[in-house]
């Protein structure tokens, strides 16, 4: 059973106004590792179908795993009851229509084992090399092929194949005292050089072996990709303009409105989605299961393009469904599944931007993060598996763990330095968000609230 059928097949029983199905096949596989051993390795299906009915203008939505066409009938069924009972949708609009995919009835991508045919063999050597500098690696590799159809009762018929790899890896020395941590998003695994792995975690352990205290301050610091992408997703996550508009964000302007068109920095710096950045490469249409301040499930289908959220330091554009661009008065902006820094004529590396550091600290990922202060984005988390100090153009040795607090819509107006952009992990939300693109980035008075004892 193709998922296109699956999809006309609901289409075909609608009783309602109007429908939109999404049908969404996951091909994943995966390799496991601890303590330089390869623990456990496998292939995993999945299916998920998910049902929009719309009556009278309400929508009701049912989503169900669907094992065979006599599921079909009952996630439809639910659907169209539930849209027959719902108040009126207030972001009720008329579906995209006919907008086709020519590949539409092309079965599910599948993913395998074959994926890791180069990494596989390239992680045994590095277990080798591990055992003899007496290390120890943990951690996992993911790669996941999701195919989505989406189709509707206005014509539009699209297919997006999507592929997610992710690599994480732990390094911890002889005695598990300390421990370091790479990263790396990949689309298939071709472009991934554990040489240059090895290497990193070969180096912060060894940074490692001198340890010393530091306590709580303002310190200049120096964020790598990973925890710059934590930061920014969030700020991702909260750059609605209907929440803004209604006074609740970061983003809202005194006295009513939005923020678009405020300076947020000096910086030449630039925050961007684009389904065909390079390495990131996205959905280039709305997939919306359920309505909310950001996506709105009559946009279904609609087209997304390259959107500049900040430009040159100056906020652009904040997530806008077709119903909230109305209620703004702005551009239907939707959000993107991939998001990328930018910041002009950076071409810093983290070796010359720890050589320009006369003190300051190297952190390795952030963890923990969690809101404060929504007015003001202000975030709260934990450092992780690393912080270094850095005086005279050199790293001297670890120090302990700290509680920040931050917002990062402030921290963009306090870079000093980036490197060149490219693809990156980030540790704390790679289970929603891997497609990121970020730099190293110099902050100044980044706020080291209290010592943490965590590890």
């Amino acid at each position: 059973m193709r998922p296109s059928e699956i999809v006309d097949t609901a289409l075909g029983q609608c009783t309602v106004d109007a429908m939109t199905v999404i049908c969404q096949e996951h091909s994943s596989t995966n390799l496991r590792w601890a303590a330089n051993t390869l623990t456990t390795n496998g292939v995993m299906r999945s299916r998920d179908v998910t049902v929009i009915a719309v009556s009278g203008g309400s929508a009701g939505v049912a989503t169900a795993s669907v094992a065979d066409f006599s599921d079909i009938a009952s996630i439809v069924q639910r659907a169209e009851s539930a849209a027959r009972s719902a108040e009126p949708a207030p972001d009720a609009a008329p579906l995209v229509a006919g907008r086709e995919s020519t590949d539409f009835s092309d079965p599910a991508a599948e993913t395998s084992p074959e994926v890791f045919a180069t990494f596989a063999p390239d992680l045994g050597h590095w277990f080798g090399r591990a055992r003899s500098a007496g290390h120890e690696l943990f951690g996992f590799a993911e790669h996941e092929l999701t195919t989505t159809y989406l189709a509707n009762t206005a014509g539009t018929r699209l297919r997006h194949v999507q592929p997610t790899g992710r690599l994480e890896v732990t390094g911890k020395s002889q005695q598990r005292t300390h421990s370091t941590w790479v990263g790396r998003s990949t689309r298939d695994f071709s472009d991934i050089n554990v040489e240059l792995l090895d290497a990193d975690v070969r180096t912060r352990l060894g940074w490692a072996e001198r340890t010393m205290d530091l306590e709580p301050g303002r310190y200049e610091v120096l964020l790598p990709p990973s925890a710059v992408a934590d930061l920014l997703i969030y700020q991702y996550w909260s750059a609605a303009a209907r929440d803004a508009a209604d006074g609740r964000t970061v983003f809202s302007a005194p006295g009513g409105g939005t923020r678009i068109g405020d300076t947020l920095t000096n910086s030449p710096l630039s925050l961007l989605s684009d389904p065909s950045y390079p390495g990131i490469e996205c959905a280039p249409f709305v997939v919306a299961h359920a309505s909310g301040s950001t996506e709105s499930v009559f946009d279904n289908g609609w087209p997304i393009e390259r959107t500049s959220w900040i430009d040159r330091g100056t906020l652009t554009a904040l997530g806008q469904t077709r119903h909230s661009a109305d209620l703004t008065n702005g551009q239907m902006t939707p959000m993107v599944d991939n998001l990328a820094l930018e910041v002009d004529g950076s071409s810093d590396t983290l070796d010359s931007m720890v050589a320009a550091t006369e003190r300051g600290l190297l952190l390795t990922t952030l963890w923990y993060i969690r809101e404060v202060d929504p007015q003001t984005l202000l975030l709260t988390g934990l450092t992780r598996d690393g912080v270094y100090l850095v005086e005279g153009g050199e790293v001297v040795g670890a120090v302990n763990n700290f509680r920040f607090n931050e917002s990062p819509v402030d921290l963009l107006s306090r870079v000093k330095g980036a490197s060149a952009t490219a693809p990156a992990l980030p540790r704390e939300w790679n289970d929603f968000f891997t497609r990121v693109a970020m730099p190293t980035l110099r902050v100044s008075d980044f706020n080291m609230s209290t010592v943490s004892q965590a590890s």
